[in-house]
């Protein structure tokens, strides 16, 4: 009998275990390709990792010209256009006005600026708790969008999108 209960408890203690660890495997990752839009060459990868509750953003971007960029999250997850149009506006659930991330007022898909080298390659990284992947929520959930690369800086005043220009990149934030 003893050692049937030694048993039982080895057991429940790696089933529990192993619940544990399944639990800190709940990340859920997306990676998606930039396209070139409006006649450009640029190019890249994001990628969305969510765990934890957060979710990270990270984009590594080449062909731009050196200088800032901006990059947005847009409504529609259709890159058919040329100029990258057929993605809407920016991502806007809460009807907010444009500006800068974490600012009074800013859209959901309003990332922000990152600079590209004197080669034309630029990185940036945004790490939020106010977007999901796929978990439903309409205010939140990133699936069924677009991902936006722009010509110019966002000026993160001028309204509705932060006069940053054409559209030089373009993917459907999709599984």
């Amino acid at each position: 009998m003893r050692k049937i209960l030694v048993s039982i408890a080895i057991l429940g203690a790696f089933m529990t275990g192993c619940k544990t660890s399944t639990k800190s495997n709940d990340t859920k990752k997306l990676t998606i390709a930039l396209e070139p839009k409006s006649n450009s060459i640029v190019t890249g990868t994001a990628i969305f990792t969510e765990k934890d509750g957060k979710v990270t953003f990270e984009a590594n971007i080449s062909g731009l010209t050196p200088g800032v960029h901006a990059i947005h999250i847009h409504e529609k997850s259709d890159c058919s256009a040329a100029d990258g149009s057929s993605a809407g506006g920016h991502w806007n659930p809460t009807f907010q006005n444009h500006g800068k991330w974490g600012s009074d007022s800013y859209h959901k898909g309003d990332i922000g600026n990152f600079t590209a080298d004197a080669n034309g390659n630029g990185k940036i990284t945004l790490v939020t708790d106010e977007w999901c992947i796929g978990c439903g929520d309409e205010k939140k959930d990133i699936l069924g969008k677009g991902l936006i690369v722009h010509e110019e800086q966002d000026d993160f005043t001028s309204q509705p999108a932060g006069n940053a220009g054409a559209r030089v990149a373009c993917s459907a934030i999709i599984k």
